[in-house]
């Protein structure tokens, strides 16, 4: 008793303040039993000076000085077992604490000097060498290296670096020798903005932890007043002080609203560790269970579902002309430019090793195109109403510049000496994982939206492709906050964005997701950060948060029917009928034991997968329906159609998104490379129409099967 005084002080302090709480139930069940005790020791005396052996043979079986120190040692057992366990669900943060270099190698004065990291300031020359860690944010000024970012972003692959690439603190120099420009250093490096994001969110309450805390705060006196009335019951049907003590201690000792603190505050912590460990950032714990109930989620289109970067999507030469002469003259003649849509066709050119022929008399016309010698030849390049006023365009590469137009493509036409050579597509593409995204949020019952300042023609291509529900176009940065405010009527909104543009929509929306390659306003406006900058972490945050509110629902669950189960037996309810009654020190275990086992639970979150099955976590939804046919039918069911024409995924789309507009329908599977469509149907339908249907897109049907 006098080594745990700390349960006294404690809880009698916060009982004179009148806010009870553990502690004051561990201190009166110890102390109620320790007094008892010392009452019957001495009237235990009296009665062997009597005489009286009968009194003192029934006063020795009224000592509960082994429950006094067994209740605060239990207690104690169990706090420590908790603190063992709760020390677990920080590990997230200490290993990224860990992960700060302590030194950096400095150029002063045409020296390298070694300095402590905290003496680094913006501007400062440092230099890294392979194998270093890198010490602050900065700009490679010389050098080329491989860098390895798995601390920061998750990924094993090193990441290239040269001249004007940023690094970030404590990602790992791999191969080359560095020479780099401090951009941020000390609290403000992305390693120390994602520790303090992670320490804060764990600091910050969400609102069912607050609901918690009330109940908690009306729990203790509520035990309290059950332990009183308990002991007054008990000595109303007559047994003795000693048993009526017994069953209003072992009701202090045995209810457990340490249980019902720890139910959400641990899996918070846990949360938040796990989705630092995946590059998800959640600022606060509101964001953190708000993030699960989200119902609708709005995507920006440039740099979030698209690269952001124009790319060559197509490459079509002109009758008389080969590819390799088509790319040859677009790269030479484009890389005279600085126009983003040149860099696209400059970069798929150096990719595929194209031939570079010096260009002169070379000229820019705004709105139109460009102009040059390539080599001898007088090459032109532009739009295909520019084209169409330079020279004569066939009506094969007229029709496919306007299809390509349709799908949200910009096709630059190229003349040589006045002939058309052919035709290059660019267009900002769909990142990798964009369209998977989108199928994962719309599997766990979430609408999809796509909404962007983009025209609406390129806006509904990227979105067939992406698969979104819905696309909103031609929005403004003020439209898009108030498109969010509408859907907000109809549902939780999360909004997803990486620019300056997407903050007001951002701000205003139940849950603001930034991307992490985004602008530092977007970041600083939205609730969630996705380190990684992939679509899928989006999926992934709302598995997240949604299992991480499960468990705290179990935590709850547990501790109050714990205490449901708990109280009833050590007040003795079930002694006149079975004959049961709870020993104080049984109950004082069990009291440490349900706690131990609520935080055990909360470190059940670490084995959790953020990109596992969505459907685990998915809202109910109609489960498909499986047709079983004989099969004979199963193979008229399914009709293969024979197409030319297809070039590559977005044409395959094309066809796919055509055939399943028909009702009889069911699926289909097409292949550019194999030429072919493999219809699924629900009923019979005429081969006229899937013809018809495929050949109004501007494709071929050879044959059906």
């Amino acid at each position: 008793m006098v080594i745990n005084q700390k349960f006294f002080v404690s809880g009698f302090t916060s009982l004179l303040h009148g806010a009870p709480n553990m502690d004051t139930l561990v201190a009166l069940g110890a102390g109620a039993s320790f007094g008892y005790s010392t009452y019957a020791l001495f009237a235990m005396t009296g009665a062997q000076v009597r005489g009286d052996m009968d009194a003192v043979m029934g006063y020795m079986h009224e000592f509960y000085f082994e429950s006094a120190a067994m209740i605060l040692t239990l207690i104690t057992v169990g706090k420590m077992l908790e603190s063992h366990a709760k020390g677990k669900t920080t590990d997230a943060l200490k290993s990224l604490m860990k992960l700060s270099p302590k030194t950096a190698v400095v150029e002063k004065e045409g020296k390298e000097t070694e300095v402590p990291v905290e003496q680094v300031r913006i501007g400062d020359v440092f230099v890294v060498r392979p194998g270093e860690n890198i010490p602050v944010d900065g700009v490679v000024l010389e050098g080329n290296s491989a860098v390895n970012e798995a601390a920061l972003t998750g990924e094993s692959i090193p990441v290239d670096k040269q001249a004007g690439d940023r690094v970030s603190a404590a990602t790992i120099n791999q191969s080359g020798f560095i020479r780099c420009e401090a951009t941020r250093v000390g609290e403000d490096t992305t390693l120390s903005q994602i520790i303090r994001m992670v320490s804060d969110a764990a600091a910050t309450k969400a609102p069912i932890a607050k609901v918690a805390d009330k109940v908690s705060g009306i729990f203790v006196p509520a035990v309290i007043s059950i332990a009183v009335l308990t002991v007054i019951v008990w000595l109303i049907a007559g047994e003795s002080v000693g048993f009526a003590l017994a069953r209003g201690i072992s009701v202090l000792v045995i209810s457990c609203p340490c249980a019902l603190g720890l139910a959400t505050p641990v899996a918070i912590m846990v949360g938040n560790g796990m989705g630092a460990k995946n590059g998800i950032l959640f600022k606060t714990a509101v964001s953190l269970e708000e993030t699960g109930k989200v119902e609708i989620v709005a995507l920006d289109k440039t740099g979030t579902i698209t690269s952001g970067e124009p790319k060559v999507t197509d490459v079509l030469a002109a009758d008389g002309t080969s590819e390799e002469e088509l790319l040859k003259l677009a790269y030479s003649l484009e890389s005279r430019s600085e126009h983003p849509l040149a860099k696209a066709i400059v970069a798929y050119g150096a990719e595929k090793q194209a031939e570079q022929i010096p260009v002169s008399e070379f000229k820019a016309l705004p709105g139109n195109g460009l102009e040059g010698k390539v080599g001898d030849a007088d090459v032109k390049g532009g739009s295909l109403k520019f084209a169409q006023s330079q020279t004569e365009i066939s009506e094969k590469i007229k029709s496919q510049a306007e299809k390509l137009a349709e799908e949200g493509k910009t096709p630059l036409l190229f003349a040589q000496n006045h002939t058309c050579a052919g035709l290059i597509a660019v267009a900002d593409t769909l990142k990798e994982d964009s369209s998977q995204a989108v199928a994962e949020l719309r599997d766990m019952g979430i609408r999809v939206i796509m909404l962007t300042g983009d025209n609406e023609r390129t806006a509904k291509a990227i979105g067939a492709q992406a698969g979104v529900d819905e696309v909103i176009a031609g929005v403004l940065p003020e439209g898009k906050e108030a498109e969010i405010r509408k859907l907000k009527e109809q549902g939780k909104v999360a909004m997803v964005g990486d620019g300056i543009n997407d903050a007001p929509a951002l701000t205003r929306a139940d849950t603001g997701i930034a991307i992490g390659a985004g602008t530092d306003v977007a970041i600083d406006a939205a609730s969630v950060v996705l380190v990684k900058s992939r679509l899928r972490d989006v999926p992934a945050a709302i598995r997240l948060s949604r299992a991480t509110l499960r468990n705290i629902h179990e935590n709850l669950f547990w501790a109050f029917f714990y205490n449901v189960i708990g109280i009833p037996l050590a007040a003795g309810v079930w002694y006149p009928i079975f004959g049961w009654k709870l020993n104080p020190m049984f109950g004082a275990a069990a009291m440490s034991l349900s706690s131990f086992c609520v935080v055990t639970n909360a470190l059940r979150l670490n084995l959790f997968s953020v990109h596992g099955k969505a459907n685990k976590d998915a809202a109910p939804a109609a489960e498909p329906v499986e047709i079983k046919t004989s099969e004979s039918e199963e193979k008229a069911m399914t009709k293969t159609m024979h197409i030319e024409g297809m070039m590559c995924g977005h044409c395959e789309a094309t066809v796919k998104k055509a055939l399943e507009a028909l009702p009889e329908v069911t699926s289909a599977e097409v292949s550019h490379e194999a030429g072919t469509a493999v219809v699924t149907l629900s009923s019979e339908v005429a081969d006229d129409v899937l013809k018809k249907t495929v050949e109004e897109k501007d494709y071929k049907v050879t044959a059906i099967d």
